[in-house]
């Protein structure tokens, strides 16, 4: 039978010359299928057990001659093969389903998903920020079953070139979680991730930077004086943090409607709290008058501590600058607030459980974590007032007594 009958000009040029379709046809079961409205589209004609069959190969011109012409050749090499080119692509196109459905990235946003009511919004976005920029660009198309130890190290230590060795760990962390739950749910038989221990740069964590307690009387001194080169509120928000020592986030988020200012108390809801745990925070006479002048300043916003937009609060830097401002950087944090105030409750003799637990270093299951909202509230509210207390008297110039000497066993 001739073949090449079609020049690649009679394909660009053809039409269906008024016909419904018009086939133009370039040899062993090859045609050109010419519609009315100009669409073009390769089709293959082929007989098998004594049946007439009909496979699309393509549309023109995206699919040129040449290019139809060895997708002709690959049909009958299948057809030699005693194999059906129409089950055989829709075999392929099954594999590539699944091959994209069990691709390192599809499993890893299912796993994504399956985390996200867990997790407080900012871990959530710094999750899927390091799976996005880090693992995904490389690894996101590999079927999780097909990656191997050398290509997950690679892709790491990409991370590390950068000099970014305490982000390589995490993000390797966080590829284990999802080759475990690849394991869990039969897209992948091993967890590459443990393959990977000891090959990257150990990383030495750093503890955030806090004073020392016999620090802290000159550094609320001079949060005192902070109207002076900076505004109120920053001053305010410094002076709250320190009295209820609860994470930075989770002040600067604090909104009007969590605060019972009539039974003093700061009721932060599980959504805002790292553990996903509703956490209470008593309040002080000193913090409740705090509030009382943020509540001026608020201008109406929901948030105690709203920003220029008074629909969003106040950035996670605001504080920390501050404390540069007052000669602190590399000195201290927001969050070492919350390791002085445990340690100097702590060496007064608080009850430690007492203490944890206004941390909110609190379990994560939920029933217990249910049960320990209020628990310890009376020998909590003491030792808030106490604190606060302690904080007005070292403001005011008292001198630090031997915390030993003071011991308090409650």
């Amino acid at each position: 039978m001739a073949t090449n009958l079609l020049s690649a000009a009679e394909c660009k040029n053809a039409t269906s010359n008024g016909a419904g379709i018009r086939k133009l046809h370039d040899g062993d079961g090859l045609y050109l299928w010419v519609y009315l409205d100009g669409r073009k589209y390769w089709r293959m004609r082929y007989w098998q057990s004594g049946k007439e069959k009909s496979l699309s190969i393509g549309v023109y011109p995206k699919v040129s001659l040449s290019d139809a012409r060895k997708k002709g050749e690959e049909v009958r090499k299948q057809l030699e093969a005693d194999l059906d080119p129409s089950a055989e692509r829709k075999a392929t196109n099954l594999r590539k389903k699944l091959s994209a459905e069990n691709s390192f990235e599809a499993v890893a946003r299912e796993w994504y998903a399956k985390q996200l009511h867990t997790w407080v919004e900012h871990h959530a976005s710094d999750v899927k920020r390091r799976l996005e920029n880090n693992i995904f660009p490389s690894l996101g198309k590999r079927p999780i079953d097909q990656i191997e130890a050398p290509e997950l190290l690679e892709t790491i230590r990409k991370i590390e070139t950068r000099g970014a060795y305490d982000l390589a760990h995490r993000v390797l962390q966080v590829c284990g979680q999802v080759f475990r739950y690849g394991i869990a749910t039969g897209r992948c038989t091993r967890n590459l991730s443990v393959d990977l221990r000891g090959a990257l740069t150990p990383h030495v964590k750093k503890h955030q930077s806090a004073v020392r307690p016999e620090e802290l009387p000159d550094l609320m001194r001079a949060i005192t004086k902070y109207d002076e080169i900076g505004d109120k509120q920053t001053r305010l928000a410094l002076q709250l943090l320190a009295q209820t020592f609860v994470r930075t986030n989770e002040l600067i988020g604090a909104e009007w409607v969590e605060l019972d200012l009539d039974n003093a108390l700061w009721v932060i809801p599980s959504g805002r709290m790292k553990m996903k745990t509703e956490h209470v925070v008593p309040l002080s006479r000193q913090a409740l008058t705090m509030l009382a002048e943020l509540k001026e300043l608020s201008g109406g916003s929901r948030y105690v501590f709203p920003g220029r937009n008074r629909d969003k609060p106040i950035s996670n830097n605001t504080m920390l600058f501050a404390l540069y401002r007052l000669g602190y950087k590399g000195k201290m944090t927001g969050h070492g607030f919350r390791a002085v105030a445990s340690t100097i409750l702590n060496e007064t003799g608080f009850n430690p459980d007492v203490i944890e637990r206004q941390l909110a270093h609190c379990e994560r299951n939920e029933i217990r974590g249910a049960y320990n909202r209020a628990e310890y509230l009376p020998d909590r509210k003491n030792m808030m007032q106490y604190w606060a207390d302690y904080l007005d008297s070292i403001e005011a110039g008292a001198k630090v007594i031997s915390i030993h000497a003071n011991a308090r066993n409650l």
